[in-house]
């Protein structure tokens, strides 16, 4: 595994990094598509980018309770950061602040620790085997974009 997911502090500043980079994708289609009216292109900019955006946006998600639950965040700081995910370019000032106030850390807590609760075991057994885990997150993300894809855009929801 990369050294890129071996801390907490590093996978969270580059989960908070692609949400706030996929948020620009976004964006740029929407500009295409409503300012400068770019017919097909620009609705063919905002189903790429909010695709991407809408994937790295629930990995983001699934990070933000990992890290949480590894580092012993207070549900205050835990909805600070999936809702950093919804204001467009939270992330990284989230994550920022979260760093200096000492809730990321250079090494996973409960490779070291007894976890406690069952939501603290199913991270460590996360934890233990990482490659697996991962490859699971990246399933269970698929399944759920592939659920949010299946609804429509969240405007049409509840019409």
């Amino acid at each position: 595994m990369t050294s890129v997911f071996r801390t907490p502090r590093r996978l969270y500043g580059l989960l908070a990094l692609g949400e706030m980079i996929t948020w620009t994708l976004l964006l740029t289609g929407m500009a295409g598509k409503y300012l400068l009216r770019l017919g097909e292109a620009g609705d063919l900019a905002v189903r790429i980018g909010g695709s991407i955006h809408g994937f790295v946006f629930l990995a983001y998600c699934l990070v933000t309770v990992l890290v949480a639950v590894d580092q012993r965040w207070r549900a205050r700081d835990l909805l600070l950061g999936l809702a950093s995910a919804i204001v467009p370019y939270a992330t990284v000032p989230f994550e920022r602040s979260a760093d200096r106030r000492g809730l990321l850390s250079d090494r996973w807590r409960l490779r070291g620790h007894q976890p406690r609760g069952p939501h603290e075991t199913a991270v460590a057994a996360a934890l233990r085997r990482p490659v697996l885990a991962g490859a699971m997150a990246l399933v269970g993300v698929g399944v759920a974009f592939s659920v949010l894809l299946a609804a429509g855009p969240p405007t049409q929801w509840f019409n």
